[in-house]
């Protein structure tokens, strides 16, 4: 499969703080990577990148052929290619779940509104919620929310799907929901880098796991190599603590 992501040396500060180091990691069509880490260490910062919310100081990265570098890039054309979903769903309260998920595709896309409408009723009845399509986010679950920000996202046709520890911000109650979506999607064969500390999904859906500590890659592994023998002293410390909690 060719290379739907490459970053290449990408450094970034916030001030004087160096957030990322040397970041290098490519990543193929339809693979699914997902990146753990401390608190801290530059996981979201990185996600972001790829996305063009934040920029960086040094190197760059390229996404589905276009190319971002520090002096910036065509940010439209890869956001229409990847699809991002966040910690905090970001929903638009005053537009019904439908209307949420259509707005992107009518206005930046230029699509017909009966043709959005069916695509998002089709997604929103892929996350299992298209019963739902008339109501406003305030009537739904934390849960049903996510998977709504997760529709909303792929109505844009997208062809790398970002995940910024979407459970995060979720009763525990409501974790597996949205996982689940996930799992499904990956099945699909969706590319897809996923920033969670959610270990179970790491084992089940990564093709490669990817460890960061202080701004830097320390560690890539397939799920059965970097759960059975760590190879990092910093990958083994963070593997026992968070398989303890």
């Amino acid at each position: 499969m060719p290379d739907i992501l490459r970053i290449s040396n990408l450094d970034k500060w916030y001030g004087s703080f160096h957030a990322l180091r040397s970041i290098s990691l490519a990543v193929a069509e339809q693979e699914r990577i997902v990146v753990c880490g401390p608190s801290g260490s530059g996981k979201s910062s990185l996600i972001r990148c790829i996305n063009g919310i934040e920029d960086f100081q040094a190197g760059g990265l390229e996404v589905g052929g276009v190319t971002l570098t520090p002096a910036g890039g065509d940010l439209t054309t890869v956001r229409r290619k990847v699809g991002m979903v966040f910690q905090q769903f970001n929903l638009f309260p005053h537009m019904t779940v439908l209307q949420n998920c259509t707005l992107a595709p009518v206005s930046t896309r230029r699509m017909n509104a009966r043709e959005a409408d069916a695509a998002a009723l089709e997604l929103l009845a892929r996350v299992r919620l298209a019963d739902q399509a008339d109501k406003y986010p305030a009537q739904l679950s934390g849960g049903q929310q996510q998977r709504v920000a997760i529709a909303r996202a792929l109505c844009m046709k997208p062809k790398l799907m970002l995940f910024d520890e979407p459970t995060s911000a979720l009763d525990p109650e409501m974790v597996k929901e949205v996982l689940d979506t996930m799992v499904a999607l990956a099945r699909d064969g969706m590319s897809m880098v996923v920033v969670s500390h959610e270990m179970g999904f790491a084992r089940q859906v990564a093709d490669r796991v990817v460890f960061m500590d202080e701004g830097q890659i320390l560690e890539v592994a397939p799920p059965q190599e970097f759960f059975g023998s760590p190879q990092h002293e910093r990958t083994k410390a963070f593997l026992g603590d968070i398989l303890r909690s």
